[in-house]
């Protein structure tokens, strides 16, 4: 079997029915008659009567079937939507690096394959000196647990109170009683699940990145091709702006929330705080998420404090009300600037709907799409309505 023109298969526009008569083998002459080189499988033909009450009727239905198909599709897939979407949203992060290396001569794959080696490198690097004393402050945060809770009773009378009443510390002792063998084997095998789904989903996000950014300029004509021309140029200018609204918020997010966590670790080290670098990390990562992660990420880190002194701890939370500061009144307009404006109710409001709809991962993503979505208003709907 041979290709013909553009890939097709010789076989097509051929007749297939000799031995038939009738209608078929007539529409296969015919067939074969405008099959030409340019176009091998025909020029379009003339379109449908939308008037026609059949072609209403037939649209009509075709349009409740493949919504409900959509909406089973996307509650069945959800979770290898969400993968797609994350990796689809570092690649647009990634891809002013890539672009960076194109436009001063590299060939994409060499660009695309160099900004890959070099995150991986930093996320490799971080691993393997983050993770050893993670896992050690860890298990000694879990192990110390009890202990800091007693001594917390003893030097506050009223949580002293309040653990006898409710009896916290053998709770606490309980739930973390190396003999409690249910609980110990069904901890194991809900850690090995998370891990593994944790694994896998990084694997595929991952791989699911590089063939976006290698085939990102494919991806973006393909999409700018679902406009009508007359309206292609606008949706070009337009689709732009929001490829780099959401490729700044990501990486600016990424650098604030690494500033974060670094500041945070010297103010820890600095007072004796204990678990500096597993506190930092989760600072780091809490910080990743708009309104409520940075408040979230000082609470935890003030109770912790509170295991040296009451000083401390209050200080801690004062220096969280200062970072806080510093991140949204310096850091933010410097880092991501103005590409992403979202007014602060609505921030919130996308923030609560996306971590509703797709938990931290919606939380996450939601204040890029809420600039996307206002963007496209303000240049497609507000216009039209005030003509209107």
């Amino acid at each position: 079997m041979t290709g013909g023109a553009e890939g097709h298969d010789d076989t097509v526009a051929q007749p297939h029915s000799p031995a038939v008569e009738g209608p078929i083998v007539a529409a296969e002459e015919s067939a074969a008659r405008i099959s030409t080189e340019s176009h091998p499988l025909g020029r379009p033909g003339p379109r449908f009567d939308r008037r026609s009450p059949f072609f209403i009727g037939m649209a009509g239905a075709a349009g409740v079937a493949v919504t409900y198909a959509l909406i089973e599709v996307v509650l069945a897939a959800r979770g290898v939507l969400v993968l797609i979407a994350v990796a689809a949203f570092l690649a647009i992060g990634l891809e002013p690096a890539v672009s960076w290396l194109v436009r001063h001569g590299f060939p994409r794959w060499v660009a695309v394959t160099t900004v890959f080696v070099i995150a991986f490198a930093i996320l490799a690097g971080f691993l393997a000196a983050a993770i050893p004393p993670m896992v050690t402050q860890g298990g000694a945060l879990v192990h110390n647990a009890p202990d800091y809770l007693g001594h917390l009773e003893q030097r506050y009378p009223a949580l002293g109170e309040l653990s006898t009443r409710f009896h916290l510390q053998d709770q606490l002792r309980q739930a973390l009683d190396a003999g409690n063998v249910p609980v110990v084997v069904g901890g194991l095998v809900g850690a090995g699940k998370f891990v593994f789904s944790a694994v896998s989903g990084t694997v595929i996000v991952v791989v699911l990145t590089a063939y976006f950014l290698a085939d990102f300029a494919h991806i973006r004509s393909s999409i700018y091709r679902l406009a009508p021309n007359s309206r292609r140029p606008r949706t070009i200018l337009i689709g732009d702006e929001i490829f780099a609204k959401v490729g700044g918020y990501v990486l600016g997010n990424l650098l604030i929330s690494l500033i974060t966590a670094v500041l945070t670790f010297v103010w820890l080290v600095a007072f004796d705080v204990p678990y500096p670098l597993l506190l930092a990390v989760l600072v780091a990562v809490l910080d990743l998420i708009p309104v409520v992660g940075s408040t979230l990420a000082g609470i935890v880190v003030a109770l912790v404090a509170l295991t040296v002194s009451l000083p401390v701890s209050l200080a801690t939370i004062v220096f969280f009300i200062a970072l806080r500061l510093f991140e949204d009144y310096l850091l933010v307009p410097r880092i991501i600037g103005r590409t992403v404006k979202v007014p602060p109710m609505v921030t919130v409001v996308a923030v609560l709907i996306g971590g509703a709809l797709l938990g931290i991962v919606g939380a996450l993503l939601a204040i890029p799409v809420a600039a996307a979505v206002l963007l496209l208003a303000r240049e497609t709907v507000f216009p039209q309505l005030d003509r209107g």
